[in-house]
């Protein structure tokens, strides 16, 4: 089956599936799968393989045309093609509840070089990191995941990636408020306060401001009588961020300037690190480049403090989407540049790395 064969059996499957003729649909774009010889062609057919079988349901069918999928991206050796088969295969193992696969699926999307596809599909790719966290009940990274799918969606007015956003809120705000009625059930001070900055977090990300401030106050007052510094510290940075949405610039750093003065306190360097860069983007925002100037030093005194940068390359681990590797040392440096230096030892430790473990 050539090449131009091959689109037009793909079309005659949507315009079958688009009537709900869906059987028929998979028969022809099976079909096109035994018949074709032309790699972009099986990776499309694939593709649409996939979303078919989602949506009816059979998630087992759909990761093994994921799998396949991914082989023939390879065989394509184009990056596009290998994020979008990467996500397949993340969604499938999604819908499946393998989550440490979704999540790790993922960070490998994250991970390719610029691509093409990147900016259409890092929305979906960090909408799929969220439910998986989620699924974990790991809530403040799950926030994470889906206010960066919001953003992308925001960024390139893709209405159906915020639906499918804010159908996702809804769950979390429901496992969430399920975990605050046990907390007041059995008097758990601390679930209390960390539903409670969830609460204020979920609303902060929808906007809904005089809502969050409340939340945020009530997670204080808890935080403060429990002695939770660090749980006080993320609360001030919610609070920041308000005060930035709604571009009250001197409030936003007075709470930055609180937070900043607890973190120093528990030693936390990775608050402090998030609070630099928010202090970054106010002064440059404002124009004053001496406290900017102060704040770029501070964050990459913050970053070699941390040993956050790559042993080889001398670049900072996290200013670009690279993939790590952690050697059993527990030294981490970006995959390509260990690559590169074809040893098979630890280059900072010397100690043998023959299990590495991908981040």
């Amino acid at each position: 089956m050539g090449q131009d064969q091959t689109k037009q059996q793909i079309e005659k499957g949507l315009q079958l599936y688009q009537s709900n003729q869906t059987e028929k649909a998979l028969q022809v774009w099976m079909k096109v799968l035994e018949k074709g010889s032309d790699l972009v062609g099986r990776f499309r057919v694939l593709g649409c393989l996939v979303t078919a079988h989602s949506e009816m349901g059979r998630y087992k069918e759909m990761l093994k045309f994921a799998v396949v999928q991914i082989d023939t991206a390879r065989g394509l050796e184009d990056a596009d093609f290998l994020l979008e088969s990467y996500l397949n295969l993340a969604r499938s193992n999604e819908k499946l509840c393998e989550f440490h696969k979704t999540i790790s699926y993922c960070k490998t999307c994250l991970g390719l070089p610029g691509t093409r596809a990147g900016a259409q599909l890092g929305g979906q790719v960090s909408l799929s990191m969220g439910n998986a966290f989620l699924g974990l009940s790991l809530f403040q990274k799950a926030l994470e995941s889906f206010e960066k799918a919001l953003r992308y969606a925001h960024n390139n007015d893709d209405t159906m990636l915020e639906c499918r956003v804010c159908c996702s809120l809804g769950s979390f705000y429901a496992q969430v408020k399920e975990s605050m009625k046990i907390a007041l059930q059995h008097g758990d001070r601390p679930l209390q306060a960390l539903c409670l900055l969830c609460f204020a977090d979920i609303h902060r990300s929808r906007g809904d401001l005089e809502t969050a401030f409340p939340r945020y106050d009530s997670a204080m007052s808890i935080m403060t009588e429990i002695g939770n510094r660090l749980g006080q510290v993320h609360v001030l940075l919610g609070v920041a961020k308000c005060w930035m949405a709604r571009k009250v610039q001197d409030k936003a750093l007075d709470a930055i300037e609180k937070a900043q003065d607890l973190a120093e306190e528990v030693g936390n360097k990775l608050s402090q690190l998030k609070l630099h860069c928010l202090s970054e983007s106010i002064y440059r925002s404002k124009g004053l480049q001496r406290e900017l100037r102060t704040h770029v030093v501070r964050f990459h005194e913050c970053v070699e403090e941390t040993e956050l940068y790559c042993g080889l390359c001398g670049e900072s681990i996290g200013e670009r989407n690279s993939r790590l590797q952690a050697l059993p040392c527990s030294h981490i440096f970006h995959l390509r540049c260990l690559q590169n230096n074809g040893t098979r030892s630890c280059p900072n430790c010397r100690r043998s790395s023959m299990k590495p473990g991908f981040v």
